[in-house]
Parts: structure tokens; sequence; C-alpha cells
């Protein structure tokens, strides 16, 4: 809690621009029903964008999903409070966002109850956990609900670093271009690299190598694999994709097996 003018924030942290004359300035909701605020979630937004255009970082986009979750949560907050990260019997973070459809390798909060928009962001950006989650160069997507009640605004941010959703095929054939441009020919049968993903069978009457790996970026090749390659000894590769194990929460994985022939 501190004062400010005679404004007051509460703010907690965890690891559609528009212009500041348009927003919305109606005071919060005096009967104490949650009220959600829009304008003010965009006026949170324009001002994190401010903030990181000011510290060199790029811009954040605005995600639905993700503004999705946190109005769910920012309702929870209005009517349970004090404000939490999490209520009893809620999912976390990471599967609230998933719920509501967003896909991320990485995923952060701010949450906050006070008397204006400013004050919030001020908080937010003089407090060290919710300043790297605010100006963090490793997320680019962004959801924010603002509720009005209790006379009062509560606020949640979410941040993420978004990772597009692909099928099977997709994430084969991203993986299958990447081999090309190393002047690696791909096998049109993927059956070999694809139970090698699930499960580590491998056809042993073949000779080559086998790796696999899971992370959710599909534009680059891991180091082992790039120093295998360098070595000459391969001309053809199968690439293939199965369901990503042992992952929790919601993050959005790729597991992805190569064959080296």
């Amino acid at each position: 809690m501190r004062a400010s003018r005679q404004s007051w924030i509460l703010w907690v942290a965890l690891a559609v621009p528009v212009a500041l004359a348009q927003m919305q300035t109606d005071p919060p909701s005096q009967d104490g029903r949650p009220q959600a605020l829009q304008l003010k979630a965009e006026e949170l937004f324009a001002l994190a964008n401010q903030a990181r255009a000011v510290q060199g970082v790029g811009p954040l986009k605005w995600d639905s999903a993700l503004a999705s979750a946190a109005l769910q949560h920012c309702m929870r907050m209005a009517v349970e409070g004090p404000i939490a990260h999490r209520y009893q019997g809620e999912p976390d973070l990471t599967t609230r966002a998933g719920q509501a459809g967003a896909h991320f390798s990485l995923i952060e909060e701010n949450i906050a109850v006070g008397s204006h928009m400013a004050t919030i962001h001020e908080g937010w950006l003089t407090s060290s956990e919710h300043r790297a989650n605010l100006l963090n160069p490793g997320v680019d997507r962004v959801g924010i609900a603002v509720v009005a009640g209790q006379g009062v605004y509560f606020a949640v941010t979410d941040f993420a670093r978004s990772v597009p959703m692909l099928t099977q095929a997709e994430v084969e054939a991203s993986f299958a271009k990447l081999l090309r441009s190393r002047g690696l020919m791909i096998a049109n049968d993927a059956s070999d690299a694809r139970a090698y993903c699930a499960n580590g069978n491998k056809d042993i009457s073949q000779p080559g190598m086998f790796m696999r790996w899971q992370n959710p970026d599909v534009t680059q090749l891991p180091q082992p694999l790039v120093d295998q390659l360098r070595s000459g000894r391969y001309r053809k590769a199968a690439v293939g994709s199965c369901p990503p194990q042992d992952v929790e929460g919601s993050f959005t994985i790729y597991r992805v097996a190569v064959a080296l022939y």
C-alpha cells in the first residue's frame, strides 16, 4: 500500500492502442458490483507500450485470449479479494491462459488494485518484479483486464511470448525446410522418424543417426543437430513430429525427431 497524490494502489507480481485523451474517465462503480472496463484496459495497454518504447523494447501486441483469461481472473479479484494470483479452486495462470485459447512458451502476470490507471502503471514500474514483467523483451503479447468494484479498480495484465499453433504436418514441414537449406534431401516416408519421436523405436537395419527434442521454436535446428550436419556424413533426412511429453501447464511445445542417413 502506498500514497501518491491522494491515489492509492496495491500490487502483486508473478514471474488496441487509443489516445490518452480519449480514455474512459468514469469513476469506479460504487455499488460493489464488478464492472469490466475495456477502455481502462486499453489505457494500461497504451501506457505499457509507451514505457517499453522509452526503454527501447519492442511493442506488445494485444492478445484476445490472454485478455479473456485476465478478465476471468480480474472478476474473481473484484468479488473475492484480497487480490491474489490464484484463488481456491481456480486453475493456475498457465492453465487459465491455455483454456482461453492462448499459445505461449512464457507467461507472466501483474495484478493490482487502485484508484487510477496512472498510479497502477506507476506502481508496476517502480516495483522491480512488475517492471521486469512489463519491460521484458522476451514477451510479445499482452492481455489486460480492468474491473470496477467496491469503489476501486482491479487490474490484471498477462504477458506472454506467443507460439504459433501448428499441425503435425506444419511442424514437420518447418524443419524439413531448414534441413533442405543445408543441402539434405527429405524422405517422403516419415514413419521411422515419427515412431522414434513418440517412443524411441527406430529401424536399426538402416544406418544413420536419430535425434529428438521438444521446443516451442520451429525456426531453428537444435545445436547438437547442427553440429552433426557439419560433419558432412549425411545426405538425407526424415522428419517426424508427435505430441510433447512431460509438459506442465498449457505451454505450447513441439516434439520433433530427425533421422539422418
